[in-house]
This record gives C-alpha cells, structure tokens and sequence, in this order.
C-alpha cells in the first residue's frame, strides 16, 4: 500500500497532474517511500523554487542511502541553503558510515525563520576503514563546502565529514578552512588532517599552535604531534614553557613526547615526578620513543613505583619500545593486553600497542592473545594487527575470521580486509 501510494505520486507529477509548484512536503515525504524508484523524481525536486520542498528532497535520498543517492547529494550540497548542504553531506557519509543520520550534526538540527542552529556531537572519533574508498565526486564536493559553505555550520560539517571519509584529495580545501576566524571551522579542519595523517600538510597548521582560544590550540599541538612534524618542536617547547592552562601544557608535552629529540630529555626528566599524573604518562612516552636501552632502570623503577593508571601504561609502553617485550604474568606488554579488557582505559592501550606493534617481533608476541586472550583482547589486537600488520599477519588474521564467537570472528574479518587493502 506504501509503495502503490508513492508510485501513484510519481505517477502524477510524471504526467502532469500534479504540478511541482503544488507540492507539498509531505507530498515529497510520501514521494520517499518509493525507495530507490523515486530517486530521479526526488532529485528533479532539488531545483525547485520552495526551500522546503527541496529541503524534504534532500531527506528523502538521504534516507534512501543507496548508491544512486550520491549524485543527487553531491548536487545538493550545491544549495544555496545551510541546512540542505549539512543534510546532504550527512547523507553522503552515511551511505559509507551507515547510521551517521542518527549521530551527525542534521540529527540536531532546529530550523527557526531563515537561521538553523544544531550541536556538533563531543565525540569526533568517527572514520570509515581504510578498505572502503569514497567516489573523488564525493570528497571534491566536501571539500568545496569546507572552503565556501553558506554558513560557518554547514562548513566545519564538511571538514568532520573529509575526516571520517579519509578524503586526503580535500586537504588543500581543509588548509584554507584553517584560516577562518570561526573556531568550529578550525578545529574541525584540524581533527579531519589527524585523520588523514598527511605529514605534507603539517607546516601550514604552525600558526595555530599560539592560538588564543585553547580549544583550537590544543588542537594544533596534538595534529602537530600526529603529523610529525619535527621542525616545530622550538614552538612546541614555546608553548609547553609559557601555557597557563594545563590542558594547553598537557597537549604541548604529549606532542613533545611523539617528536622525541635528545634536546628533550632534559624536559623529559622534569616532567617525569611531576604532580599531574598526565605529564608524567606524556614524559614516560618521550622516552619511549628516544630509544635509549639506558633508560630502562630508571624507567622501570618508575613503573613499579606509580600508582596512577595512565602514567603507568605510559611507562609500560616506554619499557616494551625499549626492548623488554616479552609475555609473561607481570610484564610490561601483558599489562597493556590485560588492559584491553579495561572500559575506562583500552583507549589509552590500544593506541600504544598499535605504535608497538610495528615492530615485527612485537606482533609476533601477541599472536597467542590475539587468537585465545578474552573476547576484548581478540577484538582490539585484530584491529592492532589491521593497522600495523603486514602480510606476513595474515595467517593470523584469517584464524580470526573463523572465530567462534561471531563479533570476534566479523572483527577479524575486518581486520583481514583492512590490512590487504593497506597493504
């Protein structure tokens, strides 16, 4: 009944008995359930004259989600109108996010006289595999809204969608977002090159990290960390020396910590017995990765004395990138594992075995947790093996994939794909 009620709208506009300028949105709503069928009728309404109808439009294709949705969202974000250009962008990272509809800023949005006003999620972690490849027409038109959107919303909505799509054909557009005076904008542009990890685009992020507002400094510093860009550590240490806001001087020593140069040390050194327990766990991840076998007393003396969790995960990656990686029930790297099953702290782990576990014998050593640790360590370690594998981990990986829990094995299999793909 759904359907022949569509098809019957259809129909009508097809034929003329019903004239666009007649149309109502709930017309075009109804005109939706058609599903696929009623794409090139929805997107014919995309010029219409009513921001509402087109308005409708755009919510209609993007709930359809198909691959016949994408060209009529990348013509909408051509809209003159804010809203139609936030929704059609949330359309098109669904189509390779399902589900981004629910959490993306349109799911927020309240529409009141000419103006919309919605709330950007705190959360910005969100990317797709590196498997799955988003058409160039898609990021091309992203990358137009981040640079010339209608509004500074629909802008920094274009910015978060190039970061989770991996759009790395937009960074040229995301380093002209930099330079707005919005600072939504800004530090949209700056978490999307963290997801891109462009190490090309790291120079142009240089002038924000003596940002005035916090937000967009910190940002900068972590992107400057992520980005390796070596040649700021003089602003970095700048920064750390200066900051009044421990937030500002937390992220200029973690970002200190990933450009390790034996001029830091001295830093290093002082920020290891420090009061606030994240400057201890940034200086223990500076020495990590100075590589300096000498430093493993010291550093294991530290690990035994700490009582904090951050800093003492910090100290246990620093003594595995030192060389103390074997498995046994009180080491260093089974800590790490163990700490997989932690909700409160597998986001500080997993980040660290991934930079661990480029190292070959290391991803030898969780072989065994990866493929009979707990459901937790099975999931986590396929993904670390996903992005720091390499084909010699396929075996391992396709064990997974035929797991006997279900959401274990569909993780491996995942994981399977991510890495044949990178590699």
């Amino acid at each position: 009944m759904v359907f022949y009620r569509a098809a019957c709208f259809v129909l009508c506009i097809s034929f003329g008995l019903i004239g666009q300028d007649a149309l109502r949105p709930k017309d075009v709503h109804e005109m939706g359930k058609g599903g696929v069928n009623a794409i090139p009728k929805l997107a014919a309404l995309l010029t219409n004259a009513d921001v509402d109808i087109r308005l409708e439009a755009v919510k209609q294709i993007s709930e359809i989600g198909t691959q016949y949705s994408l060209d009529a969202l990348i013509q909408a974000t051509r809209d003159n109108d804010s809203e139609i250009q936030i929704r059609a962008t949330d359309g098109l990272v669904n189509f390779y996010l399902p589900g981004y509809l629910k959490t993306g800023l349109s799911a927020t949005l309240r529409r009141a006289g000419t103006s919309i006003k919605g709330r950007f999620a705190d959360t910005n972690d969100q990317v797709i595999d590196p498997y799955i490849q988003p058409r160039p027409e898609v990021i091309a038109a992203l990358g137009v809204l981040a640079r010339n959107g209608a509004s500074m919303e629909s802008r920094a909505n274009a910015a978060r969608a190039i970061g989770i799509l991996r759009g790395k054909a937009a960074v040229p557009d995301l380093i002209q977002a930099l330079h707005s005076k919005d600072t939504q904008v800004i530090y949209e542009a700056l978490v999307a090159l963290q997801k891109i990890r462009d190490a090309e685009a790291a120079p142009s992020i240089a002038f924000l990290l003596r940002d005035l507002d916090p937000k967009v400094q910190i940002a900068a510093l972590e992107t400057t960390g992520l980005l390796l860009n070596k040649s700021a550590v003089p602003d970095v240490v700048g920064v750390l020396n200066n900051a009044r806001d421990n937030k500002v001087r937390r992220a200029a020593l973690t970002a200190l910590a990933m450009l390790p140069q034996d001029s830091s040390r001295e830093i290093y050194a002082r920020y290891l017995q420090d009061k606030d327990e994240k400057l201890r766990a940034a200086a223990a991840e500076g020495y990590a990765r100075l590589r300096k076998p000498a430093d493993l007393p010291m550093l294991a003396k530290a690990y035994d004395d700490e009582g904090k969790t951050s800093p003492r995960l910090s100290l246990a990656f620093a003594q595995v990138m030192l060389g103390k990686a074997e498995i046994s029930e009180f080491s260093p790297l089974q800590y790490l594992i163990n700490t997989l099953n932690s909700a409160a702290y597998h986001g500080e782990a997993f980040p660290f075995l991934v930079e661990l576990a480029r190292d070959p014998a290391v991803r030898k050593s969780l072989y065994t947790p990866l493929l009979q640790g707990t459901k937790d360590e099975k999931i986590y370690l396929a993904r670390v093996m996903a992005r720091s594998g390499d084909k010699n981990d396929v075996p391992q990986l396709e064990k997974l994939s035929h797991d006997d829990d279900p959401e274990v094995a569909q993780e491996g299999l995942r994981a399977l794909r991510n890495l044949q793909a990178r590699t």
